[in-house]
């Protein structure tokens, strides 16, 4: 079993990721329309979620059902911080992301003691847990009432207030997770989780210690959750527990089926073509997904590695990276 870094040349490095960041770059400086940064800005918040998410599922194999109940946890820790004790997003924010690594190694010292379904099945009911007590801790979240006035941050002169400034910051964020992403796809540990991901027997038997692998990249998962959540508290400036459920948690899990799991285009092509589909038909509100449904189940039997494996398979020699993760089986 092979172990090395796999070759310079990949989608990360390429030309298409720094076209992509140019034209984004470009975009608040041509459009001038608050509601379609409204809509940019949300799909970059949820494709870092959804980034923490893959690095579990697409790399290591493993299905993190209680994902937004981290993002929550990083949501609730920035607007608690801010609005209580009177911190800078900018402390508040890191806090988050270290508390929600450090109980993502808590959970998985417990976690990983199961596995497969049974694994899944723990995080769904941790994740539940996660909703209810912040639904129940009135004193401390709000309860039912939720946290309301979370400020925009300043930075110097800079005011985040305004959609176009927090366009930025949102994509300064994004940028640095597909950053980190790649890099850990890249890397010797990155590999090891791939090799976990083919078989824990067999990783073990090319010397790889499973059990801490899958401690660090929980870790990686559950901080890049809180990274994104810290982002949606202060850009919404309200939290309530619902955004901490499993409804959030499935609709991330949808953002990767949609885009293909295990890549590294996959979570943010799914969540713009998802987001952008919510907004035609938004006006079905709680129906939403009866048009959502038979539409991914179309896409789970033709296109089974998402339309960046689709992409992939297109053009194998343009993406020889994206195409390995694909054939992996992904």
């Amino acid at each position: 079993m092979s172990l090395a870094p796999p070759p310079v040349r990949s989608l990360p490095t390429g030309w298409p990721w720094l076209l992509v960041l140019l034209i984004a770059a470009v975009l608040p400086l041509v459009v001038h329309s608050s509601y379609l940064f409204d809509v940019a800005i949300n799909v970059m918040i949820f494709a870092i979620a959804a980034y923490g998410m893959n690095v579990m599922l697409g790399y290591a194999g493993l299905l993190p059902l209680a994902h937004a109940g981290f993002f929550g946890i990083g949501a609730y820790t920035v607007g608690i911080l801010m609005l209580k004790v009177g911190w800078s997003f900018w402390l508040a924010w890191p806090l988050a992301i270290a508390l929600c690594a450090l109980l993502g190694l808590l959970l998985g010292l417990v976690a990983f003691r199961t596995r497969d379904d049974v694994f899944a099945i723990f995080t769904l009911g941790v994740g539940v847990i996660i909703t209810e007590s912040i639904n129940k801790w009135d004193s401390l979240t709000g309860g039912n009432d939720g946290l309301n006035g979370i400020a925009p941050p300043k930075l110097g002169s800079i005011d985040f207030s305004k959609g176009s400034t927090f366009y930025y910051l949102a994509l300064i964020a994004l940028a640095l997770t597909i950053f980190l992403v790649a890099r850990v796809r890249a890397s010797l540990f990155g590999r090891s989780l791939i090799a976990i991901r083919g078989g824990e027997d067999l990783a073990r038997s090319a010397g790889i210690n499973v059990y801490t692998h899958k401690l660090r990249v929980m870790m990686l998962s559950t901080a890049l959750a809180g990274f994104a959540g810290g982002l949606y508290a202060v850009y919404i400036g309200f939290l309530g527990a619902a955004v901490t459920g499993p409804t959030t948690t499935f609709t991330i899990l949808l953002y990767l089926l949609v885009g293909g799991v295990g890549t590294l285009a996959g979570p943010l092509l799914g969540t713009l073509i998802i987001r952008v589909l919510q907004q035609f038909i938004q006006g079905l509100q709680d129906y939403q997904y009866v048009v959502l449904g038979p539409l991914l189940v179309l896409l789970v039997i033709f296109f089974p590695a998402g339309l960046a494996g689709l992409w992939a398979r297109l053009r194998p020699n343009r993406i020889p990276a994206l195409r390995e993760v694909t054939d992996a089986g992904v």
